[in-house]
């Protein structure tokens, strides 16, 4: 945990947002697999994680803005409970340490937020995502399930995202850590690939060592010889001679803070020559989006950075023609790049996603409905402390080449004559994570292999 002065700066610089009103922060509860008592491994929810720092199931929080009150509801555990978990804090203990000295059993929860809508004053709350938080509003707040999220506080939301969007130096310690974790991950998968190798014996080994260090995954492991599939987490098949494995993987530290990073290496001990021409391209589209990063651009730029250097490449190489610019306007490139460039991140993988990318990764501002661009999560002008991946990839996806061929689609910028012949390709993507500076920006943690001679120097 960081020290409880943290969370009650924290918390102090959040209610300078508001000027009145209550602050309800729900935290998650358990998850039951198939019954009550077999659960999924917990996690806190991250906003709550922010500002409460108690990482147990069974709580809520709330800041009363109007009596200035920070107030932690939850239930001690009772003997039963004990007998099963084992000696643990109390309430009044937990809440010490992250500087809450007002602990109240969950039942006067109900009765506290009534009192307060009584008297006119607003109830703030976060839009929920998991089920049981939604039933939760409808029993505090007499919030429709189907009407929870539109009716959160846009100004709450808001408030929560210009907090949580920089990162503090005490934050990037952890992020790298994680990061760090994340490239032994990958290290590991990429010595480890043989021909004959199941996929889950690589999932299962990069997952081993997030687990070995103390960490988690930060999300389901993408480990896979069919890299033109953007997320998959189908783990079955026999890695060939002549393949390439795409893994997508990252760890979560003990305090819930993440690394999220990609690489693409051979099944055998080199590329051949097509998979180092298509690489080479994907890595010119990565190196072309780190430099466009700078304080004050707007992600939509380094994201348009990217997507301009896959162009040229593929130009080269007689899978695309005409004129780049024309090409990206008309949205050509989104047949070997439909997705984006980045994301945020930070205590989720894909930061306050929950929160919705609007807010997050837009500002407020609506987001393209372009195949393709309407998949880029981030596209506001970059800040200092913001983190975020860099993660450019060209894919050949037998579908939507077949679809976009019978119809003619962005024919004026496509050879699909030659781009038929990759159809059985897969995909390439490189992933690092960054953090814009004062000047300019830092990739986040060690280094990560990702040139043609790197990979191959570990197989």
């Amino acid at each position: 945990m960081f020290t409880k002065e943290t969370y009650l700066n924290r918390r102090a610089a959040l209610k300078k947002s508001f000027k009145s009103g209550i602050l309800l922060f729900l935290g998650n509860d358990e998850s039951p697999m198939n019954y009550t008592d077999n659960t999924y491994h917990f996690r806190q929810d991250s906003s709550f994680l922010y500002f409460f720092g108690m990482d147990y199931a069974g709580l809520a929080g709330i800041i009363d803005l109007d009596e200035d009150k920070e107030i932690l509801f939850g239930n001690d555990l009772t003997i039963d409970d004990i007998v099963w978990m084992g000696t643990q804090p109390t309430l009044p203990e937990r809440g010490a340490n992250y500087g809450i000295t007002r602990v109240q059993p969950m039942s006067q929860l109900h009765d506290y937020l009534q009192t307060a809508i009584s008297k006119g004053r607003q109830v703030h709350f976060l839009p929920p995502y998991r089920p049981e938080n939604k039933i939760k509003l409808m029993d505090l707040l007499g919030v429709n399930p189907s009407e929870s999220s539109t009716m959160a506080s846009v100004e709450f939301v808001r408030a929560v995202v210009n907090l949580r969007n920089h990162k503090t130096d005490e934050e990037l310690i952890e992020i790298e850590r994680g990061v760090n974790l994340s490239v032994d991950m990958h290290v590991t998968a990429i010595k480890m690939a043989r021909p004959g190798m199941k996929e889950s014996e690589l999932a299962a080994a990069v997952t081993q060592v997030a687990l070995a260090a103390g960490g988690q995954i930060s999300f389901p492991v993408t480990m896979t010889i069919n890299g033109q599939t953007l997320h998959n987490h189908y783990h079955g098949n026999i890695l060939k001679s002549g393949d390439m494995v795409l893994c997508d993987c990252g760890a979560e530290t003990g305090l819930h803070y993440c690394g999220d990073l990609s690489s693409t290496f051979p099944v055998d001990k080199t590329f051949t020559s097509r998979q180092k021409e298509i690489y080479q391209i994907s890595l010119r589209a990565h190196e072309a989006a780190l430099a466009a990063l700078s304080p004050g651009v707007p992600f939509r730029e380094v994201h348009f950075a990217a997507c301009r250097a896959i162009v040229n490449g593929l130009k080269e190489i007689n899978l695309m023609k005409g004129d780049t610019e024309e090409a990206l306007a008309s949205g050509a490139h989104a047949m070997f790049f439909p997705c984006g460039t980045g994301h945020m991140m930070g205590l989720d993988v894909h930061d306050m996603e929950d929160l919705g990318e609007v807010y997050v990764g837009y500002d407020g501002q609506p987001k393209s409905q372009q195949f393709g661009l309407k998949s880029l999560r981030l596209a506001r002008p970059m800040e200092e402390g913001f983190v975020s991946t860099i993660e450019p990839g060209i894919y050949f996806i037998p579908e939507l080449i077949a679809m976009w061929k019978k119809k003619g689609t962005n024919s004026a910028f496509i050879n699909f004559g030659n781009v038929e012949g990759y159809t059985t390709f897969s995909g390439i993507r490189n992933e690092e994570n960054i953090v814009i500076t004062k000047d300019g920006y830092r990739v986040l943690g060690k280094r990560k292999p990702k040139t043609i001679e790197e990979v191959e120097s570990l197989r």
